[in-house]
């Protein structure tokens, strides 16, 4: 078994978007001539392959996915900020297949980790809408997927990104078999959603985990929220796989986050990450690439997590001194999700 496989695609490149645009192929470009001009031992790579029109289907709307079917090899606008060019079609479905198949490489034993190196990123894709240059949410599917064709139980879907993942909240909002947990920069900021009340509806009460964050929030404070709440309310949640949104817009140096992130931080995080994993799921933990914007900070920030990763030893998470307002955010969310989480009373 390889420890820690990385599916990507190089036609994830043709996703093309106009000149400046923050999600251009430079962000994956750079990520993958790190590693190939230092490849990362315990490392190998897989191979993606398109998503389905059925598995698009596991979280997006049918209207919606024949509509993008149907603008494959053509460029267009779908909206502000979110556009197609001629090869974005398969680079948006190679993305999702790769995502899947990475879930099923853990859930079928063939690796320890895995992560998904694939652009348009997914978060903000919403069941019938593409939005925040996500078309498909790639992370969703695979959870959805996992549900459906793994025999996954429940799952856990992490998200780190700077902005909140309206559309993977959105698709889970009432279940209780995929629980959200994402810390994000507080409205008003993209997409205006993601306020510390949104906690779910129905069946899905209390499994959707927010923690709006203030600017310039560091690596102690990202780590004491994870392991303040994220910790306690995965062990009564007890996943068989956990996924994460891994965005690196939290990055000190990014354009759009506004955040003091550092490599780091980024390596306790997916050290925390891949300890409830190895308590809780026999070790299956996928990270899928959403945002992340200086190109610099994006590729260490993703080596950081592979360094974590493909530890001999799952790293111990630091110890952290959190401000006070990651104090604050960790006694709101803790009184007020403590109702459904006993380990948080």
């Amino acid at each position: 078994m390889e420890s820690t496989l990385l599916f990507s695609d190089d036609r994830c490149l043709a996703h093309e978007t106009p000149y400046d645009h923050p999600e251009s192929p430079r962000r994956l470009r750079a990520i993958l001539d790190s590693l190939s001009k230092s490849p990362i031992p315990g490392t190998a790579w897989a191979p993606a392959r398109p998503a389905t029109r059925e598995e698009l289907l596991l979280v997006h709307r049918e209207a919606y996915v024949d509509r993008i079917l149907e603008l494959g090899g053509r460029a267009t606008r779908l909206d502000y900020d979110t556009w197609l060019s001629t090869g974005s079609v398969d680079a948006a479905l190679l993305a999702a297949g790769a995502t899947i198949e990475a879930a099923r490489a853990l859930c079928e034993g063939r690796a320890k980790n895995a992560f998904a190196l694939v652009r348009p990123p997914g978060h903000h894709a919403e069941p019938d809408r593409a939005m925040g240059f996500c078309i498909f949410n790639n992370a969703a599917i695979a959870a959805a997927a996992a549900r459906a064709q793994l025999g996954r139980e429940r799952i856990l879907l992490v998200d780190w990104d700077v902005h909140h993942g309206n559309g993977t909240q959105e698709m889970f909002w009432k279940r209780s078999d995929v629980l959200y947990f994402s810390t994000h920069r507080a409205p008003p900021f993209y997409p205006q959603t993601g306020r510390l009340e949104e906690v779910g509806e129905g069946e899905g009460r209390g499994f959707n985990v927010n923690l709006p964050l203030p600017a310039g929030m560091k690596d102690d404070d990202f780590v004491a929220l994870h392991r303040g709440i994220l910790e306690p309310i995965a062990a009564d949640f007890r996943p068989d796989l956990v996924i994460v949104s891994a965005g690196f817009d939290t990055h000190r140096d990014d354009p759009l986050g506004g955040m003091g992130m550092s490599k780091a931080g980024f390596f306790a995080l997916t050290s925390i990450l891949r300890g409830i994993a190895e308590r809780e799921a026999g070790g299956r933990l996928l990270l899928v690439l959403e945002g992340g914007y200086d190109l610099e900070g994006l590729a260490s920030g993703v080596r950081a997590c592979l360094e974590a990763m493909t530890a001999e030893e799952c790293p111990p998470p630091p110890a952290a001194e959190p401000g006070p307002e990651a104090r604050r955010i960790l006694q709101s969310a803790g009184a007020l999700h403590a109702e459904t989480w006993p380990s948080l009373r």
